[in-house]
């Protein structure tokens, strides 16, 4: 049966991992997707900020997460994912900003997927604003963001090859005054061309896709379509749902389209496209929020209810024709 896993953030403190890889492991999970975005802070943007997390040397860092790596290997948890810090590049922070995500936030994330021991690392591409007025204009911007976005992967994957990591690039959405639009790696004829390129050239699985299926509800994608384009490329998954409007990371089944109980996101098409592209990754849940909508007496029965979620997948991934 396929593995199921959550994601640390809200779950994890780091004075006291092994508290929450504990509740962790209580709630049925084999695995987890490691939150490292969440040492990211965006004051450290701010001019004349100082105790910027990833200026730390290497070795300082490692000493910092050697206890979330024991107590996970204690209780038998996989960190079998991670999410490197985000943005990769913005357009909104200083040039210096920019360049410390690029030369520090960056290659150390990957040393600290290689030091827990974690085979995927999902990146967020830079992602330009949607304020472009016409398809074509959409096309040239996308040329631009990609062209950037491969400038910084030619850097990251050299280690990853080193490593056996893959770096999962994860479908984003565009915010926009109105409405959302699909954002980098939406295109799943393009992605897959690009991740095959890089792995030709690097002789390795450097890049992957990771699919969100709350990001795919907000951009109205065809879910099947896109899955059985990119077929073994998906590494990973970033599993929670939204109203179609606003990207909430809540519960799986949580909103509906009508008062009929049709459900915002197609469940059941998506376990059927899973076992179609011979997907045998983890289930991964993205519901950090989740976890703080509920009063807090209730966090390890919402941790249960989601691993119940994930069981039943696991399940009907086995059974589905």
């Amino acid at each position: 049966m396929h593995k199921i896993g959550i994601q640390t953030a809200n779950i994890i403190e780091d004075e006291t991992p092994e508290t929450g890889f504990r509740r962790i492991a209580n709630a049925g999970f084999d695995c987890v997707d490691f939150s490292l975005d969440t040492y990211l802070r965006y004051e450290e943007f701010a001019p004349g900020y100082s105790g910027r997390f990833f200026e730390k040397s290497l070795d300082e860092l490692f000493e910092f997460f050697t206890p979330h790596k024991k107590a996970a290997k204690s209780l038998n948890i996989k960190i079998n994912q991670m999410h490197m810090p985000y943005p990769m590049f913005a357009t909104n922070i200083s040039r210096e900003a920019n360049e410390y995500i690029r030369y520090q936030v960056l290659p150390k994330s990957m040393e600290i997927c290689a030091f827990l021991e974690c085979h995927n690392i999902v990146a967020h591409l830079f992602n330009l604003p949607n304020t472009v007025p016409d398809a074509a204009c959409a096309l040239e911007q996308e040329g631009i963001e990609w062209r950037a976005n491969a400038e910084v992967l030619h850097e990251l994957v050299p280690f990853a090859a080193k490593r056996g990591i893959t770096i999962c690039l994860e479908n984003l959405y565009k915010p926009g005054n109105r409405r959302l639009s699909e954002g980098p790696c939406c295109d799943p004829v393009k992605l897959s061309a690009r991740i095959d390129y890089f792995n030709a050239k690097y002789k390795s699985e450097v890049l992957g896709a990771c699919f969100d299926t709350g990001h795919a509800n907000l951009t109205d994608m065809d879910m099947a379509s896109y899955l059985k384009i990119l077929g073994p490329r998906v590494k990973t998954l970033h599993i929670h749902d939204n109203d179609c409007m606003t990207d909430l990371h809540q519960i799986p089944y949580t909103f509906t389209n009508t008062r009929d109980k049709i459900c915002s996101t197609n469940w059941d098409e998506f376990i059927r496209t899973l076992k179609a592209i011979g997907f045998t990754g983890v289930l991964s849940f993205e519901t950090a929020p989740a976890l703080k909508a509920f009063p807090q007496e209730l966090a390890d029965d919402v941790l249960h209810f989601i691993a119940s979620i994930g069981k039943y997948f696991a399940k009907e991934l086995d059974n589905a024709k």
